[in-house]
């Protein structure tokens, strides 16, 4: 097993062989490469280069003062030094980048990220917090193979039809529709919108659907169409049914559609009718005439079943402090009946 001092001057020896190489690499660049770029790598690379001597030299003079003073490691010394070595270059290697960092030179920290310290995901977000976004999607798709920052940085360079092309992959449909809109492609926004508004409409997700033909597509019709659909065939029934009120913004009109649909309400549904009643109750003081007396006729019907229904007239009456004895009375009289 080769002592310590025979460790860092192989290591030393290997390590000038390596920078050799690396030099005569760098240089290999200029012919792919601009001038200042491949001058800028040259320069990186030298202060790690003397950095990493430093940092050599001293381990060196150390163990030759330890042998001096005929101090004997352990056997396992190899691998401590070995540890500390790496350990302590690579902590000079942060250092370098974090340097370059608050200097803003993020391409010389990524470089140091990427080519010293193994490290590519570093490297990428280097570059995208410098605001080198096309670089940095470069380095997500080929390095990482991560589509999403690399779609991410494309949108951010503005570079859509290399976003949309991945995107496209990774089957986000509202995400490819939403940069057609920014390249001002209607037609193909909105077949992606479509597409969508279909995939929520099959899984009965109504409202979901009807939000993308409202706020991408500009369909108000047919956002109220699909939440109809989820009313009537019974798909998240109360939150469709609250949604279309929510989206009639002329009262009278309102007022209409509440009563319509009502008059189509079958009974097991009207429980679930009363609760949005709550709601359109406190849109508007014109409204609530017809909202209460449609209250009361839900109410009154469903009454002899459901008991506990009768609460639900003062929400209905806010400011009426004798319908809270009324409601009182009568459950106390149902309970006596019921023990009866």
């Amino acid at each position: 097993m080769m002592n310590k001092q025979k460790f860092i001057e192989k290591f030393l020896m290997a390590f000038m062989i390596l920078a050799v190489f690396k030099i005569i690499g760098i240089a290999a660049q200029l012919f792919h490469e601009s001038f200042w770029s491949v001058v800028g790598t040259l320069a990186i690379f030298l202060v790690v280069a003397f950095i990493i001597m430093i940092v050599i030299t001293a381990l060196k003079d150390k163990e030759q003062n330890r042998n001096n003073s005929g101090k004997r490691g352990s056997g396992g010394g190899n691998f401590y030094l070995e540890t500390s070595l790496f350990d302590r270059i690579r902590s000079k290697y942060e250092e370098l980048a974090e340097k370059y960092i608050a200097e803003k030179d993020y391409k010389r920290a990524a470089k140091v990220y990427m080519n010293l310290l193994q490290d590519n995901f570093r490297g990428a977000r280097t570059l995208e917090a410098g605001g080198f976004y096309n670089e940095a999607a470069a380095i997500y798709l080929k390095k990482l193979n991560n589509k999403t920052e690399a779609a991410s940085c494309y949108e951010k360079a503005k570079q859509y039809k290399k976003a949309i092309d991945l995107y496209k992959e990774m089957q986000q449909k509202e995400k490819v529709g939403d940069l057609y809109k920014e390249l001002n492609d209607l037609n193909n926004a909105h077949e992606y919108y479509q597409m969508v508004a279909d995939d929520y409409t099959a899984n009965n997700q109504m409202v979901k659907a009807s939000l993308v033909y409202s706020k991408k597509m500009e369909k108000p019709e047919e956002a109220q169409r699909v939440l109809l659909k989820g009313w009537d065939e019974d798909k998240d029934a109360f939150n469709c049914l609250n949604n279309y009120f929510a989206n009639v913004f002329d009262v009278k009109k309102l007022e209409t559609e509440i009563q319509k649909l009502y008059a189509k309400t079958p009974s097991y549904k009207k429980a679930i009718y009363l609760e949005a009643m709550k709601h359109e109750f406190k849109k508007d003081p014109k409204l609530q005439p017809v909202v209460r007396n449609i209250a009361y006729e839900i109410i009154a019907e469903k009454v002899a079943t459901r008991s506990d229904i009768i609460n639900d007239l003062k929400y209905f009456n806010p400011e009426d402090s004798v319908i809270l004895k009324d409601i009182s009375r009568y459950r106390t009289g149902r309970n006596k009946m019921l023990r009866n």
